[in-house]
């Protein structure tokens, strides 16, 4: 469990796991897992088969059958559960304003945490469980890589060391497409991330067509809006979720995550000619274990304990990770 010491650096409320004066409940894996309801497809016995969980599974990751109906199938439920209400709650509105019902916009989902905690991995299982409830097959997934400022940009403006970091992402484009998409627009279009080039792909979209639900995931998609200039507040992204998952575990955890997928990339998509990081290839695994326990210590884990574990607070639900990367309790936010 996190100490209370822990919890107070980063700015969350003080109080015991399971007490009735916490704005939380928290419930253990075992207790967690109980709440799985009955699958919808009865023409299956689990929501994902072995095939499905090796694709969506990350580099690292130890996403399993277990994992997939202890964790995420309860999560998916309850999700389901918010979309319906929400879907409930738009005709009340209607009601009341005495107009015409017209259909509800997309329900949004904000999913945060750092690099190597295996959120992207959370973010295609919950896309592939929710897709598979009737209610709502259309749920699309967008990664906030894609509006990354260009490498050129982030060198022009001495920031490229710090791409990640709040200041390295085009705040207005992101924030636009998450307004677009709660305005009802039939058609949002998001720019595009190679991993391979490190780089946004210019001119390729991805075009979202009328979904019902969009996962958005990303580092710091919980900041909270910015001071402008003159003092006044802005609008942040988070402020258009409605719900919103952080996925964590302990900083000395995830940093040996890192070099972990450092090494395997060594051994795989570093060795590409074509890889940004082509260059790490050749280097000795004492060498590429140093280098990468350098860039987490320069630039992941400053951006972890500066700007994304902050945001952990701010979070609808928290999935707890244990070191060997599965989820040993979860925290949700009381209504």
């Amino acid at each position: 469990m996190v100490s209370d010491a822990e919890i107070v650096s980063k700015g969350e409320v003080p109080t015991a796991p399971g007490a009735e004066t916490s704005p939380y409940v928290e419930l253990s894996r075992a207790d967690w897992a109980a709440l799985a309801p009955t699958w919808p497809d009865p023409g299956s016995h689990d929501p994902l088969n072995a095939e499905e969980i090796s694709h969506l599974r990350g580099l690292g990751d130890a996403l399993d059958l277990d994992e997939v109906r202890q964790v995420y199938l309860p999560l998916s439920r309850l999700l389901s559960l918010y979309v319906e209400s929400a879907g409930r709650l738009n005709n009340a509105q209607w009601d009341f304003l005495a107009q015409p019902h017209r259909p509800r916009t997309p329900f949004v989902i904000g999913l945060a945490g750092s690099v190597a905690v295996g959120k992207s991995t959370t973010a295609r299982v919950l896309q592939k469980l929710l897709a598979r409830w009737p209610e709502h097959p259309n749920v699309a997934l967008i990664t906030t890589d894609g509006f990354l400022l260009p490498n050129a940009e982030l060198e022009r403006r001495g920031i490229l060391e710090r791409k990640g970091f709040p200041e390295s992402y085009d705040r207005r484009a992101l924030l636009k497409f998450v307004v677009d998409i709660k305005s009802g627009k039939d058609e949002v279009e998001a720019p595009s991330y190679s991993h391979l080039a490190y780089d946004v792909r210019v001119g390729e979209r991805k075009v979202i067509s009328r979904p019902d639900i969009v996962i958005v995931e990303g580092l710091n998609v919980l900041q909270p809006a910015r001071v402008l200039a003159d003092g006044r507040s802005g609008l942040a992204v988070s402020d258009f979720f409605d719900f919103t998952v952080y996925v964590d575990a302990g900083a000395a955890h995830i940093r040996q995550w890192y070099v972990d997928r450092f090494l395997r990339l060594r051994e795989t998509a570093f060795r590409n000619p074509a890889s940004y990081f082509a260059k790490y290839a050749t280097l000795s695994e004492a060498e590429a274990v140093a280098e990468a326990g350098r860039i987490w210590d320069t630039i992941n884990g400053p951006n972890l304990i500066q700007n994304i574990a902050p945001t952990r607070s701010r979070a609808t639900l928290v999935l707890r990770k244990d070191r060997d990367h599965s989820v040993n309790y979860v925290r949700l936010r009381k209504l």
